[in-house]
C-alpha cells in the first residue's frame, strides 16, 4: 500500500463534477490536485448503504476543507455513468461540491494498494496529500465501517501546522 512519504500516483480519470446537462463530466489528473492539500477518499461501490453516509458527510464539511485550502476528491471503481446515476437518484448526493472519480480500470486503486482481494473493490481508504503531491496521512477502514470526517479535518489541521501535535490535539491548542 502507498504510504506516508511516498508520492501519490499520477492518474488521468473521468469524474462526475456536476448534474448540469453537458457539464457532468471532466477529466481529472494528478496535476489538478497538485499545489494544494488534498483529501482523496475511496468508497467500495456506489448504490450501497454506508458509502452515501460518508459522501454526504464530506459534502456537509466541504467548506471546512475549503477554509484550509484543501481539495476533496471522492472515488470508487464504478464508472462516471454509475456515479451520475447514483447522484441523480440519491437525494443526499445531488448537491455534491467535489468530484466523484471513476477508477473503472482499477489501476489507481491497485497502484495505491487498496483493492480488497476477493471482490476487487476499493477499501474505505483516505489519503491526505500535501501540495507537493506527497502522501502525509493514510487510513483504511473495513468495508463495514464508515469514516469520521471531523477526525480527517483534525488530522489535516495538525499536518498543516507543520509542528508536533500531541494526542487529542485540536486547533487552538499549543503544539509541542
Amino acid at each position: 500500500m502507498k504510504t506516508i512519504g511516498e508520492k501519490f500516483p499520477s492518474f488521468t480519470k473521468e469524474a462526475v463534477v456536476s448534474l448540469e446537462a453537458g457539464k457532468e463530466f471532466k477529466t481529472l489528473t494528478n496535476v489538478d490536485i497538485t499545489g494544494k492539500w488534498t483529501v482523496f477518499f475511496w468508497w467500495p461501490m456506489d448504490f450501497t448503504f454506508v458509502c452515501p453516509t460518508e459522501i454526504v458527510s464530506f459534502n456537509e464539511h466541504f467548506e471546512e476543507f475549503a477554509k484550509r485550502d484543501a481539495n476533496v476528491v471522492g472515488a470508487s471503481i464504478d464508472s462516471q455513468f454509475v456515479h451520475l446515476a447514483w447522484r441523480n437518484n440519491h437525494p443526499g448526493l445531488k448537491g455534491l461540491k467535489f468530484p466523484m472519480l471513476a477508477d473503472t480500470s482499477k489501476s489507481l486503486s491497485e497502484e495505491l494498494g487498496i483493492l480488497e482481494p476477493v471482490n476487487k473493490i476499493a477499501y474505505r481508504a483516505t489519503f491526505i496529500i500535501d501540495p507537493e503531491g506527497t502522501i502525509q496521512h493514510v487510513s483504511v477502514n473495513g468495508l463495514n465501517v464508515g469514516r469520521n470526517v471531523k477526525e480527517i479535518i483534525r488530522i489535516l489541521d495538525a499536518l498543516q501546522t507543520g509542528e508536533l501535535t500531541p494526542c487529542d490535539w485540536v486547533p487552538g491548542e499549543a503544539t509541542l
